[in-house]
């Protein structure tokens, strides 16, 4: 893991002193602690030490840039069911520049941009949100009569990581799908020398949102990724492994249908397209809307939004073509009388190799190997 600059210790209050104001007893900031630690799979001494950096950092400043996106990652993350999320840390870390929160409008929100990245050069998180367009010189994306790649490379340079928040700036996502008229590009491949974390989803988790900046603000280095860029706290197991579905799948139980019966049972929806086997994020585990629900247990197969090209991957509605595993195209019954036949087929090898050993024709005693046969089990010539 990459270790990250000390960030800029400004005068003002810590994030413990900020959320004690706004009311936060000392119970519930603990717990936020302790639940934020337990998000990204931290030991509880990883709780103690985000405790320790709320209580005693100051503010984090952050450029947040909009390119081709729908702000839907904005919308996730000011929504988090979490109060001191949503309020407190998302308000009190500092967004020093971002066109969709910040009060300030055409010159003066520009000129916060610009002093941020002189007074913190080197030091300042910059976290982007939608692709970049390289079609047409970047005509099609320009904020102040400059196209998204020169205002990304001058954000750039000077940050200590970057966040690629979502599919659209972590893989290009609709705007990069075939045929691409606008050469919508991911972040990675615009951003060299720095350290770039792509935070997967169309839009991320609010939850895992808050984990990568809370992991920052905490350890100050960027979090263990995996080889997508994405934090593997969040994005090491595949929706279909954490799925409630599961056991529905294993024993070859599938919808048909939206509307079928097997629908209303709750039953897998890997025939109805689900791209759970194939996709990486942790929707089962956290999930949505405090934690109730997401798309799956809403009754709709998971399209992959956390994976590249998922936008390019074929229909939504159509099943995977071969995934390895029990059950996929088998039902209950004939996973039972499968099981079934293997065990009359155990049993009877196991009389007959009895009924051999008594005949004497294997090994006279107990232990010892025959005569044709070493006891590495390599047959004498």
């Amino acid at each position: 893991m990459n270790a990250l600059p000390s960030p800029t210790q400004t005068g003002g209050s810590t994030l413990w002193e900020e959320m004690r104001a706004r009311g936060v007893s000392r119970r519930d900031f603990l717990s936020f602690c302790a639940w934020m630690g337990a998000l990204m799979g931290l030991e509880s001494s990883g709780a103690a030490q985000i405790a320790k950096a709320l209580e005693t950092k100051r503010r984090l400043p952050i450029v947040w840039l909009h390119f081709q996106e729908c702000t839907c990652c904005s919308e996730s993350f000011i929504r988090s069911s979490h109060p001191i999320v949503a309020d407190i840390l998302l308000d009190r870390v500092s967004l020093d520049y971002t066109e969709t929160l910040q009060a300030a409008a055409g010159f003066q929100a520009e000129e916060c941009m610009q002093r941020t990245m002189k007074e913190s050069y080197g030091k300042y998180l910059l976290m982007v949100e939608g692709s970049v367009p390289l079609g047409t010189d970047g005509a099609y994306c320009c904020i102040g009569g400059r196209s998204a790649h020169e205002i990304l490379k001058e954000a750039a340079a000077g940050a200590m990581a970057v966040v690629a928040w979502g599919n659209c700036a972590s893989a290009g996502c609709v705007q990069a799908a075939r045929p691409n008229p606008t050469e919508a590009t991911p972040i990675h491949k615009l951003v060299a020398g720095k350290p770039v974390i792509n935070v997967q989803g169309c839009p991320p988790i609010a939850e895992v949102m808050a984990g990568v900046v809370v992991h920052l603000l905490a350890f100050d280095r960027i979090p263990q990724l995996d080889s997508l860029g994405r934090p593997k706290a969040f994005y090491s197991r595949r929706v279909h492994d954490t799925c409630y579905r599961r056991p529905n799948y294993d024993a070859g139980l599938f919808v048909e249908s939206f509307d079928d019966d097997n629908a209303r049972k709750g039953y897998c929806l890997y025939k109805m397209g689900c791209k759970g086997p194939t996709t990486y994020n942790s929707c089962g585990v956290i999930r949505w809307n405090n934690g109730v629900s997401y798309p799956i247990q809403s009754g709709h197969g998971c399209l992959g939004c956390s994976e590249a090209g998922f936008w390019d991957a074929g229909s939504f509605y159509n099943r995977l073509a071969s995934f390895p595993g029990f059950g996929i195209e088998m039902t209950a019954d004939k996973i039972g009388l499968a099981v079934g036949a293997a065990a009359v087929a155990g049993v009877a090898v196991h009389a007959v190799m009895t009924n051999i050993r008594k005949h004497g024709d294997i090994g006279e005693h107990p232990g010892e190997a025959p005569d044709d046969v070493d006891p590495t089990n390599t047959p004498k010539p």
